[in-house]
């Protein structure tokens, strides 16, 4: 008995959602009928008959095809009336990364999350975190003439981003800030006074900011993670290099959201040590450059 009726509840939903889509589409039984290459009065019967009885499968799918929705919403198994490519095309996109400082679409980003926390795990140093000087000598070989152009517009976005409600939670590897402070790795050639200005930078803007900007260090010998940004509920961004991919389906932004709260309970050094944890890298660093030129 509860078979019947079951049946007969979705029959009803479908000739329910039917005649839904067919008015959000503004589409007519006629215009249907042909583009589903059955006659009129069999539009007519799926929306205005009675009993357990559903069309077969074929009419079904040709009727979500016309109406631009999917097969299993027209039926009553799922709540999204989307099509499977549709609902991928809205929860995943493929954005162009160029090679430059806070570009517009991740600042658009961060406007559309004004207010909700920020995660974010930087390919490298952050660009929030860095002195003109550093970003000078990072950007220019690469923008050339227009690095001063780029500089100013992202120092304003920048501006605009650390005077917001929103609080930043940055995670970075440990060998990251050490490979800085000693001028090793992609810091090579970074002069001792700008790495010293740099580090110095960090110190006072992490301790000015503190608690809206925490920053953690994690050991890459024992956690791994790409480079991401979580901005709030809304949307996860993984760079990739050329192009960003961004998440904006519930499941995979709680699950980078988990990902990257593991790197904070995790971490070696917290966003309270960080200060203590740079002036004593840098200490060390001055010592070993000093011996090393003795």
């Amino acid at each position: 008995m509860m078979q019947n009726t079951d049946k007969r509840l979705r029959a009803d939903l479908f000739r329910t959602r039917l005649s839904e889509a067919i008015r959000e589409r503004d589409t007519n039984q006629s215009a249907l009928a042909r583009a589903v290459g059955v006659d009129r009065s069999t539009i007519s019967q799926l929306l205005k008959g009675e009993g357990a009885r559903l069309p077969n499968a074929q009419v079904v799918g040709e009727c979500a095809r016309a109406l631009g929705v999917s097969a299993d919403w027209l039926l009553g198994l799922t709540d999204r009336p989307e099509t499977a490519a549709d609902i991928l095309r809205t929860t995943m996109s493929l954005t162009e990364a160029p090679r430059a400082l806070v570009d517009e679409q991740i600042f658009q980003w961060h406007k559309e999350a004004a207010g909700y926390k920020i995660r974010h795990v930087p390919a490298g140093l952050s660009d929030m975190l860095k002195t003109r000087e550093m970003l000078e000598w990072e950007y220019t070989p690469h923008l050339g003439r227009s690095t001063q152009q780029a500089i100013g517009a992202s120092e304003d976005r920048m501006d605009w981003m650390r005077g917001t409600q929103s609080d930043y939670e940055i995670a970075m590897p440990l060998f990251e800030v050490y490979s800085l402070a000693r001028g090793e790795g992609y810091y090579a050639g970074l002069p001792y006074e700008l790495r010293k200005a740099q580090i110095e930078r960090m110190i006072d803007v992490t301790q000015q900011l503190y608690p809206r900007l925490r920053i953690y260090l994690y050991d890459a010998r024992r956690l791994f993670s790409a480079p991401v940004t979580i901005f709030g509920p809304l949307l996860a961004v993984v760079y990739i290099g050329q192009n960003y991919m961004a998440f904006r389906d519930t499941e995979r932004v709680q699950a980078l959201t988990q990902h990257f709260d593991h790197l904070v309970r995790e971490a070696h050094v917290s966003a309270r040590q960080l200060p203590d944890h740079l002036h004593e890298l840098w200490q060390d660093a001055a010592e070993s450059s000093i011996k090393h030129n003795s």
